[in-house]
């Protein structure tokens, strides 16, 4: 037994669609880390166990180890579906679903995402990072915002999550870039932070014309050469203020935080500013990990 094994009494996993992460628990202190490219997108039903066993075999012993996962290990694609709880709910008292394991040591608890009848929406994960917000932010009220592949909007009164909307924001983004007749003209890297802020503002005054000033992307890269990097500026800030001009009945008049990716995070800040709205910022990065520690503190208190 490791080092790691004699402090660990319990471990948390993030299972996304294309990365799985564990650690090793003591309470709510990680005693050891460990990953994968194990995601719910590489496996079939069969292959989760194992994928799980060949990350945290050095944590387990004898006894059988009590294991507490979120994201899309959870999806009818996934391990074990855990069905969706409607909003309002409060994300740091969620009851996870046992899911069958063949190997007596597992244990294994899968948190359930959120869903909402009208509109119709769903999150499998963000409910986690939720929880692991208001673990660090108690007391908060107003919206979250959880930029990303699929960025999450969320109301948050009295430790609840209300209500939300999601954006594709991120995933049009790559597919735009990456697969479109604009990638030709979008650069990988670089930045242009006036090019992206006059993007956001005029997508916000003008939504309507959001195609039309995607395809001059390309129109002004034959014809006049437009750099690359200003280009994907331009396409990361009409996409945002898209976005913001969509989601605006969240937002306007409310306090808001962002919780994400530094750089993604920093950007929807920028974004939000130039309409005169001065957002908190968080790093998204141990939101998951202490969204899982609440809720397994909960599991404690109420056993």
């Amino acid at each position: 037994m490791s080092s790691e094994t004699r402090y660990a009494d319990w471990i948390a996993v993030d299972w996304g669609t294309t990365h799985l992460r564990a650690w090793a628990m003591q309470g709510d202190v990680a005693r050891a880390e460990a990953s994968s490219d194990d995601g719910m997108g590489t496996l079939d039903r069969d292959g989760f166990e194992p994928a799980l066993l060949r990350l945290i075999e050095p944590w387990l012993g004898q006894g059988r180890m009590p294991i507490l996962a979120c994201g899309m290990v959870g999806a009818r694609q996934g391990w074990h579906e855990a069905p969706y709880v409607s909003v309002p709910t409060t994300p740091g008292t969620l009851t996870p679903v046992q899911a069958p394991t063949t190997d007596p040591r597992l244990h294994l608890m899968i948190v359930p995402g959120l869903s909402q009848s009208e509109p119709a929406d769903v999150m499998r994960g963000e409910e986690t990072q939720i929880a692991g917000f208001l673990a660090a932010q108690p007391g908060f009220d107003g919206v979250l915002c959880l930029p990303g592949t699929h960025a999450k909007w969320v109301r948050i009164s009295a430790e609840e999550a209300v209500s939300f909307q999601t954006a594709m924001t991120g995933e049009m983004f790559h597919l735009l870039a990456e697969k479109s007749v604009l990638r030709h003209s979008i650069g990988t890297e670089g930045e242009d932070p006036k090019a992206f802020t006059e993007a956001v503002s005029d997508t916000i005054s003008r939504p309507e014309k959001l195609t039309q000033r995607l395809f001059a992307l390309r129109a002004e890269n034959v014809l006049k050469n437009l750099s690359l990097a200003t280009a994907r500026a331009r396409l990361s800030g009409y996409l945002i203020g898209a976005e913001l001009a969509a989601t605006k009945p969240y937002w306007l008049g409310q306090e808001v935080a962002i919780a994400g990716s530094p750089k993604l995070a920093a950007a929807y800040a920028s974004a939000l500013q130039t309409q005169g709205v001065q957002p908190h910022v968080f790093d998204a990065g141990p939101l998951t990990r202490l969204g899982l520690a609440r809720i397994h503190a909960s599991l404690t208190e109420s056993a």
